[in-house]
């Protein structure tokens, strides 16, 4: 049974998406609350396996409160966090994932793409695979310059680790990176594995933002502007 606290400033927002997570038999919704304070009490006293967190509420927002749980909590006490966000280009969201989050939903997402958000996010996975999260990760991407730390940050990883890091920030599922290499499925796996072990990360998402503010990838508006500019044809 995975345990679900849903928090958001609005009423009717908490209730539909508690009437729509009551529907599955594997859900359970443990909580409710309405702010960011809330949230941080509500998983101390019911553990949910994963929160569906607001950004914008009032006294904490969903920020902040997504760095609180995952900073005060022990590891095995961690829930993951799936930020809700009504505009799919929220500047917020960025900060939220760095934050610890594992991924994030519109509010108008479907049904059938919420309960598998859940269960996705609930087996440890991150919310990668739609078109539209790899765009808002490159677009905040763009909006912070790589740091320089790429020799200290990376310099654990092997050759080959870097490789698949830097194909797991393209976007590509361990099948596709699988196909690339040349690679069996389960190699890729353990290679994903000792990239996130060594780097300190909590998923893929996580590994996505360390790729792009190490440099490791440069987002392709940032590598056009330092492009010299070619000569006018003839």
């Amino acid at each position: 049974m995975i345990r679900i606290a849903i928090v958001d400033d609005q009423e009717v927002v908490r209730a539909g998406f508690g009437a729509l997570l009551a529907t599955q038999r594997d859900f359970t919704v443990a909580g409710f609350a309405a702010d960011g304070v809330g949230a941080l009490e509500l998983v101390r006293a019911e553990h949910p396996d994963v929160v569906l967190m607001d950004v914008r509420m009032p006294v904490m927002d969903g920020i902040q409160a997504t760095r609180r749980i995952t900073e005060s909590l022990g590891e095995d006490g961690k829930p993951r966090i799936i930020i809700l966000t009504t505009f799919d280009l929220d500047d917020h969201v960025y900060d939220a994932l760095s934050a610890g989050a594992s991924g994030f939903l519109l509010k108008d997402i479907t049904a059938e793409r919420l309960f598998d958000a859940v269960r996705v996010v609930a087996s440890g996975d991150a919310l990668l695979a739609p078109a539209v999260t790899r765009r808002l990760i490159g677009q905040f991407a763009r909006l912070r310059p790589p740091d320089g730390s790429t020799p200290d940050r990376l310099a654990a990883l092997t050759p080959r680790e870097t490789e698949v890091l830097l194909l797991v920030a393209e976007g590509l599922s361990n099948p596709e990176i699988a196909k690339r290499l040349f690679l069996g499925e389960q190699t890729v796996k353990s290679h994903v594995s000792r990239v996130l072990t060594k780097l300190g990360l909590r998923d893929r998402i996580q590994a996505v933002i360390t790729a792009y503010e190490t440099g490791l990838v440069v987002p392709r508006s940032a590598r056009r502007s330092s492009e010299p500019p070619r000569p006018p044809s003839p």
